[in-house]
């Protein structure tokens, strides 16, 4: 029953100042007609539970009076949950009780691993701590906490614990919390890392025996369509020369990836990027899906699956937000300067032991104190340019000079991209807005500041300085920031058809009636020619009789 109407009994009893108990009441049927109405209007049952306000009052109470808690006041709202919970209890009618799972049961059964210690780790620790290329996290996460950036303090303390996993398992020599990309159904938690010297090239090996295998079985194959004569012409179209990847270590793939989608759950290592996944990458957008295995569908078609199109965009991401401070870092030696930069530039470098560190106010007022340390990625999909017409001089010998001349195609231009350690400053903007927005974590204590850097380019990557310490992160869905919307790239035309004419046509099918006059025509001729052989043998007799 909704508001009194003012010619129903009971109106004025909402209105403040005015009791149903008041004597000013003339007529007690009307006192009484109010009270069954708020009864009736308290009985109504709920839609979404089917219980009512009365009964449910008369329960609390009843529970109020039997248990006589203190305060019951302040934990009135506690009591009606416990009476609407208890409501909707399970009725245990089976000959065991069924013990509900809670969720919190099942992360933490998920996490228990992570807290389990293996064998002889609690000997020597002090000495551990000081050799582990176990990243310290915490910390880290504690200075990117100072400007609102990072994950809870139960997650960054479970991935710390899930790297000691990863460390105690692979032969890793350096080792970072890369970040955090976010997908449809899991996200991914990358760890980049370094192998020790030697442990990486088996593993190259196995890779280059599998190809040289393949390759192996392409040239037999070869060699038996030479020998086939069955086929008179042959294709002359050649496909594009594939542009190889960078050598672990180098390039792309100077650092190794693992990846899972929880804390507890096993690493996955991610394969090596290829130039053409690079370049297609950056043709699509693509959410992930957290499945390694899934297919990416897109066009161009993306060439492997979300494991390489995750670490493709890794590449991308690491090579444009990947930053230290000026002076952090520094070229090993001076002497080959000009031999590298014709090769594409440097891509080493060693930590400078007399840095020195700016302030606060000047690395956030100044983009130039701050660089790149990781190599830009060019065009073609690799740091360093790769001329893929550059033939060996094996290759050279064999062919012949004619076909060379004929077949060669324009020279290409090298790709040179930005040097190593190249200052933020000199980054493009994008349609007016920078490539990076610089902050300080606080104004109001600038003193205990610390210098924030938050990436326009691609949102979610962040780094941070403080002293000689820094940092960098990445929290986001791994997409790349565009003014404007994505617009896939079309299809191309549909191919042309062949050209009709009459050397190329057809001939059509002859009727009935042109068969059997062909076939008449053709025994005529045939009568005809035999007649003349006979007329012919005939003259030959005769003259033989006349000799």
């Amino acid at each position: 029953h909704g508001p009194y109407q003012p010619h129903e009994p009971g109106y004025g009893l909402y209105l403040p100042g005015y009791s149903p108990y008041d004597d000013q009441i003339p007529d007690p049927k009307s006192r009484m007609l109010a009270i069954q109405n708020a009864k009736a209007y308290l009985l109504k049952s709920s839609t979404t539970s089917g219980l009512n306000l009365y009964d449910h009052l008369a329960n609390m109470l009843t529970k109020i009076l039997d248990e006589q808690p203190a305060n019951a006041v302040d934990i009135i709202e506690n009591i009606s949950k416990d009476v609407k919970w208890a409501q909707f209890q399970k009725k245990m009618d089976t000959l065991r009780d069924e013990h509900e799972i809670l969720p919190t049961f099942e992360a933490a059964e998920k996490h228990k691993a992570l807290f389990l210690k293996a064998n002889g780790e609690d000997e020597e620790l002090e000495e551990e701590i000081g050799e582990t290329p176990l990243p310290n996290v915490m910390e880290t996460a504690f200075y990117f906490e100072q400007a609102g950036i990072g994950l809870s303090k139960d997650e960054t303390y479970h991935i710390f614990l899930a790297l000691k996993k990863l460390i105690s398992v692979q032969p890793i020599q350096t080792c970072r919390f890369w970040g955090k990309i976010l997908g449809l159904e899991m996200n991914y938690i990358i760890a980049e890392v370094q192998y020790h010297e030697g442990e990486e090239e088996e593993e190259t090996e196995e890779e280059e025996v599998i190809e040289e295998g393949g390759t192996g079985m392409g040239e037999v194959e070869d060699e038996d369509e030479i020998e086939k004569e069955d086929k008179p012409l042959k294709s002359t179209y050649k496909p594009p020369p594939v542009i190889p990847k960078e050598e672990n270590g180098t390039g792309a793939n100077k650092y190794v990836y693992f990846v899972c989608n929880e804390p507890g759950k096993p690493w996955v290592k991610l394969p090596p990027v290829t130039p053409a996944q690079i370049v297609c990458a950056r043709k699509i957008k693509k959410f992930f899906t957290g499945r390694l295995d899934a297919p990416v569908v897109s066009f161009p078609p993306f060439p492997g699956n979300e494991a390489n199109y995750l670490r493709a965009q890794i590449a991308r991401i690491s090579a444009g937000t990947q930053i230290s401070p000026a002076g952090f870092y520094q070229f090993a030696d001076e002497e080959g300067d000009e031999e590298e930069e014709g090769e594409g530039g440097r891509d080493t470098y060693e930590e400078n032991q007399d840095f020195q560190p700016l302030s606060v106010a000047e690395m956030v007022n100044s983009l130039s104190t701050w660089v790149h340390h990781i190599q830009s990625i060019l065009k073609q999909g690799r740091c360093v340019w790769f001329n893929p017409f550059q033939k060996s001089e094996e290759e050279e010998e064999d062919e012949d000079e004619e076909e060379e001349k004929a077949e060669e195609p324009d020279e290409l231009q090298q790709e040179i991209g930005p040097p190593l350690l190249t200052p933020l400053s000199e980054d493009e903007e994008m349609q007016n807005i920078p490539a990076w927005t610089a902050q300080a974590s606080t104004n109001l204590i600038p003193q205990y500041a610390v210098a924030i850097l938050q990436s326009n380019r691609w949102p979610g990557a962040y780094a941070f300085a403080s002293g000689k310490k820094f940092g960098n992160i990445y929290f986001g869905w791994g997409h790349k920031y565009a003014p404007e919307n994505h617009a896939p790239s079309l299809p191309p035309p549909v191919q042309a058809e062949y050209p009709r004419g009459p050397e190329v046509t057809e001939t059509r099918d002859p009727t009935l009636e042109e068969e059997l006059a062909f076939k008449a025509a053709k025994e005529e001729a045939l009568a005809a020619a035999e007649e003349e052989e006979d007329e012919e043998d005939v003259e030959d007799d005769e003259e033989d009789e006349d000799d």
